[in-house]
């Protein structure tokens, strides 16, 4: 099914079998498919926006207010992204044993709290403590992929996967607007000092990221068919129906007639596909009904155990997801972490805002990046029908953004156009990159799709402490071109090391 403008609002169609999404009413939170991709990508958005609100003011203003050296700010970087690590990989199991809604709103809340006490901050050992426990909120990005992944079918959940993605990790770029404006507002216009003045700008994320936790809980179902506890009982009820349908239209002699017997919930496409099997008249129709009730038995999470978790785990096609996704989000971090500060190195007229606005321009690009990379991947393989595409695309974006590493390493750009183009290219093929690696991490187990997403997940924060480790044990702590170029030539190597690799495990069913 192609795209058209209405579908953004428009009720989608839905799969009869699963009940899952066909299209994306992105512009609808009316319709319940529409009010959970709203709050899929607005709660991760904040979440981004309080995960990375310390850096934009870390250059200049809380830098002299507590007195920290480039080593502190470097660790306070890493334990930010160590405690999301953390988080991702109990999230994932989360996802799968209480499902997505609620492990998503619990991670807001348990985040808002070091939020709101980011202000009370008075040394360098109180700043690397609260970053840590401000760090939870990485981990909402897990829930924010599986949730997206139980609503949307698999012929556009890349697409909703990139786009709820991509639109959430745009909270990184506007947190470089917002958080240096609410501070100048504080300061100029409301006459706070500069040391009270950053303290009181993380209670606006706070407000926000609580009150999207309990709109969340208050409004949004757990899955398309109501209760998380209850989903494997949806799937049988709907078999059950069917076969009662069955039996019933045989022997009433009605040829599967669906007006003649109560349909008992089935869907009308359910039951339009089930009359032409009764009546014998497409004699594939069966076969076709089958393998979907087949297909999503397959791909209904299980709830995780030790034994599903090694076996889900433990296979090449996940270490492929891995790898790449350690390389692509991992250099996204660590690029979120530095450029600021890479910015106003190398044009220190820019001043600490000025390098800011410039350095929110990798994160906001996020918003169309990233859902391109998923979007394409979608394209790619509904005219394929290849797996093998999909994998193809996502180590292409990756390999790419190697080389944009690289070229940025060595060249070091001191003139503004040059260092912002290569930027722009760099933001492209690693976000793009992201999109199309959670293109295809549904089709890898989809039974363990959460502890899957998390293992994947958690890998990209892997990546940004590494990254970041190679950062700050540089020479020069400071010596960013170094960082730029070495990070490159572990992702080419990296994409290009588990690039032979399938998919999907050639044992799987489901996920095809």
């Amino acid at each position: 099914m192609g795209f058209t403008v209405a579908s953004l609002w428009e009720a989608p169609a839905i799969n009869p079998v699963n009940h899952k999404a066909k299209s994306i009413p992105a512009l609808n939170p009316l319709n319940v498919y529409g009010r959970v991709f709203l709050l899929s990508w607005w709660g991760f958005f904040v979440a981004f926006w309080s995960w990375y609100a310390f850096p934009p003011l870390l250059t200049d203003t809380i830098k002299k207010d507590l007195n920290l050296s480039q080593a502190d700010i470097a660790n306070s970087n890493i334990l930010a992204l160590a405690s999301a690590l953390i988080v991702r990989l109990v999230a994932g199991s989360a996802c799968d044993r209480f499902g997505a809604r609620w492990t998503f709103a619990g991670i807001l809340l348990l985040g808002a709290v070091p939020t709101a006490l980011a202000g009370t901050a008075t040394t360098h050992q109180g700043l690397v403590i609260l970053r840590f426990f401000v760090g939870i909120l990485g981990g909402s990005f897990i829930p924010c992929q599986v949730w997206t992944t139980g609503f949307f079918d698999k012929s556009v959940v890349g697409t909703a996967n990139a786009l709820a993605a991509g639109l959430g990790n745009a909270g990184s770029g506007v947190t470089y607007f917002l958080m240096p404006a609410i501070f100048n507002s504080l300061v100029q216009r409301q006459g706070l000092s500069e040391s009270k003045a950053w303290r009181v700008t993380f209670v606006v994320p706070f407000i926000l990221i609580t009150a999207t936790a309990l709109v969340m809980i208050l409004t949004c179902p757990d899955t398309p068919t109501g209760k998380w506890s209850s989903r494997s009982r949806d799937i049988q009820r709907h078999l059950d129906m069917r076969d009662t349908f069955f039996s019933t239209a045989a022997a009433n002699g009605t040829k599967g007639n669906a007006s003649s017997i109560d349909s008992g919930g089935l869907s009308n496409d359910t039951i339009q596909l089930n009359s032409t099997r009764g009546q014998g008249h497409f004699p594939d129709a069966q076969a076709q009904e089958d393998d979907l009730l087949t297909a999503a038995s397959w791909e209904l999470v299980e709830k995780p155990s030790v034994q599903s978790s090694i076996k889900a785990v433990g296979t090449l096609p996940t270490l492929t997801l891995v790898v790449v996704y350690f390389c692509s989000f991992g250099t996204e971090l660590c690029v979120n972490s530095i450029l600021g500060a890479y910015y106003a190195r190398n044009f220190p007229s820019l001043g600490q805002t000025g390098s800011g606005n410039w350095a929110a321009m990798f994160g906001l690009l996020n918003a169309v990046f990233r859902p391109a990379g998923g979007m394409i991947s979608d394209v790619t393989y509904r005219n394929t029908k290849s797996l093998w595409a999909k994998k193809t695309l996502m180590h292409f974006f990756g390999i790419m953004m190697g080389v944009f590493l690289i070229i940025i390493g060595l060249d070091d750009p001191r003139s503004r156009p040059m260092m912002f183009g290569l930027m722009t290219g760099l933001a492209f093929f690693e976000e793009a990159g992201n999109g199309a690696c959670f293109a295809l991490v549904p089709h890898v187990r989809p039974t363990a799709n959460g502890l899957i997403t998390g293992v994947t997940g958690a890998a990209g924060n892997f990546g940004g402490i590494v990254f970041l480790l190679v950062a700050r044990y540089s020479e020069d702590s400071a010596n960013y071109p170094k960082v730029f170029w070495i990070i490159g030539v572990i992702v080419v190597a990296g994409n290009l090391l588990v690039s032979w690799i399938p998919p999907i495990p050639k044992d799987q069913l489901g996920g095809r």
